[in-house]
């Protein structure tokens, strides 16, 4: 410990956390409007205070409440989805993923971008996206816990971080900065729905400030939201097969008949939500404390079961829903201030996500032929996940005889982390447990903890005019993993206050999830059953694998940023990021059932103590793995510009592009106990490479007149595709043209506190492309529920058309 205390004193991080709001000793300030986000006074990726977004050194996208609010829908993974071309949000989920959708950066895995909140580190979800797509293996902070009216503004660093911030900062840093007003305060009422039906939502907020003494401040937000079902789903070719309705007639009685299975489509869900920012200021030490709260439940459809399953229970079939009830918290208390010249901030942040899985309308059929009784309804088990970050930062500026004074920034940190799985109930895993989600098992549940050490450095100044240099280390230590050595450069020169150059060289380090790590569970359709392996347990080990490593990567970026006339500002900035060992989850290895099946797998299934289906045509295993190498290529482009026409109001113009392609460059080959199978099979690779689009293009207009505001924006969405495959031998490309969507939005300014609002996502209501007919055809013929999937879960627009919405505002 003495050591690292020493290393301390040289050493610190380039976090947040001495630079503005309440991450820092220096004054805050306030972001620019909507439309000159580029003067925005930033805290992210920078030890300097005052720093305006234009000014960074790297590529910083600024986007203020207004930017968040006029999204339509009250959600923050779609409202940085809609603002931020790089940034993709999940559409559709399968299983348990359908209940906590995620987002990615840059096409990396949701896990690869770090979420702070006012500076301080946020905890992740312990819900794992599980099944195989673009998102699969994604644990990453569930961004709809926070209120979208508790935020003030966000900072998006589109660089890689991992010397900054910590070792999983590979495709840059999301720092949410919430309000800490002391007065005043709104309520927002918002309804909507999809055009062709469900989705119906319902969102009430209000945020508050209040001023309880002299020199502090309480800011409190409280939201609650409700989304309902929408079904995108085609006919199940089992319910119009002429031999299963001559054996079950009742077939037809089945709800919604022939559109009886409702898989394809949005979960329903209620979610409440509190937040607090608070703050006193004691004279020359400040006390600060954030706090945030969600209660969040919801239900998904899962595949239609027929009547012939549990006949005497359901005699017309039954459709299983999974559910999930979640509670979310985190805490940060803190202080801050001056001692012998230096800024200093001492904090500690806990936050914990517990998620209980539940099953409802399904049965256990083992246990009703064995005992004459099953349940309805079952707990299935829950995961757990928490994280205590505690971390002491030091920051000051030095005269060195160079343009500007030199900054140091250090500091260090500990972190534990812990997950957990909790077993289901007894009906819900015997045998072959409840349909649709098997209860964890005796086998699949257990509590792991680890625990992180880190010091780190920062160092930045301008030896000469109009050059910046910023130079940032870290060292950390895992309980489980070892250490790793990080570092960043980054370097901008001004050549004319018109036009400046920029880059970043940097490397990273991301050790696995602590649910990539020891995530088991059985995961069932009508027609198949498939084991997710922890991949350091004794049943992986019987297939080759044997556990994970961490993922390493190297990157690189170059841009400028330029003036081309008053009021307009361009930044283009190329990046390559290099990602060695990369943790992806496997397809399907199939050990029974397939036209290519591995004895080895069926072993690993009786080693981990599973009981599959009997009914079940097909059986395998999942894993986890560090099966490729893969390298991200991309440009990011943003362009501002104010005009003001008079009479005719003002008009904010921007403009994002973004071009990512994504290259496996190494496959490693699957271990000898499953060949001639692969880890990673043609669909996997399409989800890494094509599953996103490469460009994406939005183009907005903010106009401004008296009492009303329009927004304006259009999107483009470049091509994507994906492989599927009933056998994994014979697959079906489906590709997504080019899509084009417009989003709308009035607002009236009715009083001086009171604002209607009316508008659209998708307005002319554009759907993707279909999923491959050829392999529609094929899952019709065999019987196979992934008929029913009419449209891509890797669709960047969705699944579900239009949505529309009506807003009301009240300010105080």
């Amino acid at each position: 410990m003495t050591q690292a205390v020493l290393l301390a004193l040289q050493a610190g991080v380039a976090s947040a956390a001495f630079a503005a709001d309440d991450t820092g000793a220096a004054t805050p300030a306030a972001p620019a409007v909507v439309g000159d986000n580029v003067e925005a006074v930033i805290v992210t990726g920078t030890r300097r205070s005052g720093l305006k977004a234009v000014d960074s050194a790297s590529p910083i996208q600024v986007l203020d409440s207004g930017s968040l609010e006029r999204t339509g829908q009250p959600d923050l993974i779609q409202a940085l989805a809609q603002n931020m071309p790089s940034f993709t949000a999940q559409a559709f989920g399968g299983d348990t993923a359908n209940l906590t959708l995620s987002a990615r950066l840059r096409g990396l895995s949701p896990n690869d971008t770090l979420v702070l909140v006012n500076g301080k580190r946020r905890h992740t979800t312990a819900n794992l996206a599980v099944l195989a797509g673009p998102f699969q293996g994604g644990a990453a902070t569930d961004l709809n816990f926070i209120p979208v009216a508790a935020i003030d503004h966000i900072e998006v660093l589109q660089d890689g971080a991992a010397a900054q911030y910590g070792t999983d900062a590979i495709a840059g840093v999301i720092n949410i900065i919430l309000k800490k007003d002391s007065s005043g305060g709104s309520f927002t009422t918002t309804g909507g729905a999809y055009m062709d039906q469900g989705g119906q939502t319902g969102d009430a907020s209000f945020n508050i400030g209040f001023e309880p003494s002299d020199k502090s401040y309480i800011n409190l937000t409280g939201e609650h939201k409700y989304h309902a079902h929408s079904d995108r789903s085609d006919i199940d070719p089992r319910v119009v097969n002429a031999a299963n309705l001559a054996s079950m007639p009742n077939l037809t009685k089945a709800d919604g008949y022939p559109y009886a299975n409702k898989i394809s489509g949005d979960a329903a869900y209620h979610i409440s939500l509190l937040a607090l920012n608070a703050g006193i200021d004691l004279g020359g030490t400040e006390l600060y404390s954030i706090a945030t709260y969600g209660k969040k439940t919801a239900d998904a459809f899962e595949n239609y079961r027929v009547p012939s399953r549990l006949p005497k229970v359901y005699p017309n079939g039954f459709n299983p829903r999974e559910a999930l009830d979640e509670t979310d918290f985190g805490f940060t208390a803190g202080a801050k201030g001056q001692a012998a010249g230096w800024n200093w901030d001492l904090s500690s942040t806990y936050g914990r996500d517990k998620a209980d899985i539940g099953v409802i309308n399904s049965g256990n059929i083992s246990l009703f032929n064995d005992t004459g009784s099953t349940p309805t309804e079952f707990h299935a088990g829950q995961f757990i996940a928490s994280q205590w970050t505690t971390s002491l930062e030091v920051a000051n500026e030095f005269a060195v005889g160079w343009n500007s004074p030199l900054s140091v920034a250090g500091g260090i940190e500990y972190r534990r982390d812990t997950y957990e799985i909790g077993a289901g109930d007894a009906a819900s895993r015997y045998k072959e447990g409840s349909q649709s989600y098997p209860g964890f098992s005796l086998t699949d549940a257990g509590s792991h903890s680890r625990n992180n050490k880190s010091v780190y450095i920062d160092i930045a100044g301008s030896p000469i005019a109009n050059l910046k240099l910023d130079v940032a280390a870290r060292y950390e230590d895992y309980s489980d993993f070892g250490s790793a050595r990080v570092g960043k450069f980054t370097g901008r020169y001004d050549f004319t206050p018109a036009f400046a150059l920029r880059g970043t060289i940097s490397n990273g380090f991301r050790a696995p999830t602590m649910a990539e790590q020891y995530y088991s569970a059985t995961n069932v359709s009508p027609t198949q059953a498939s084991v997710q392996l922890a991949p350091n347990s004794p049943a992986a080990s019987l297939v080759g694998i044997n556990g994970l490593k961490s993922e390493k990567s190297t990157n690189y970026s170059v841009g400028f940023v330029l003036h081309p006339m008053p009021k307009a500002t361009l930044t283009v900035d190329a990046y390559s990021i290099e990602i060695r060992d990369r943790i992806v989850g496997s397809g399907t290895l199939f050990g029974s059932g397939n036209s290519v099946n591995s004895p080895a797998v069926v072993a690993a299934i009786k080693a981990n103590g599973n009981i599959l289906d009997p009914t079940v045509t097909r059986t395998g295993i999942s894993v986890f793995s560090n099966g490729v190498d893969t390298k991200n290529k991309g440009l990011e482009a943003v362009f501002s510009y104010g005009s003001n026409f008079g009479d005719m109001g003002r008009v904010d113009w921007s403009a994002a592009f973004n071009y990512n392609k994504v290259d496996v460059t190494k496959i490693n080959q699957a271990p000898s106990q499953l060949l001639p199978q692969k880890l990673l099979d043609l669909a996997a690779v399409a989800s890494l490479e094509n599953s996103s689009p490469k460009t994406r293009l939005n183009l907005g207009a903010l106009w401004k007149l008296g009492d009303w505001t329009v927004n304006l924006r259009e999107s483009m969405y470049g091509s994507s595709s994906s492989y599927s495959s009933l056998n994994n031998v014979d697959y079906f490309q489906t590709k997504i043209g080019t899509l084009f969507t417009t989003d709308l939005e009035v607002s009236y300014r009715v009083t001086k506190a009171i604002t209607a609002s009316a508008g659209a996502n998708n307005v002319f209501n554009k759907y993707p492309g279909k999923v491959n007919q050829a392999y529609i055809a094929a899952a019709r013929a065999a019987q196979n529920t992934a008929a029913v999937t009419q449209y891509p879960s890797f669709s960047p627009i969705g699944i579900n058309g239009g949505y529309y919405y009506a807003r009301l505002n009240y300010t105080f």
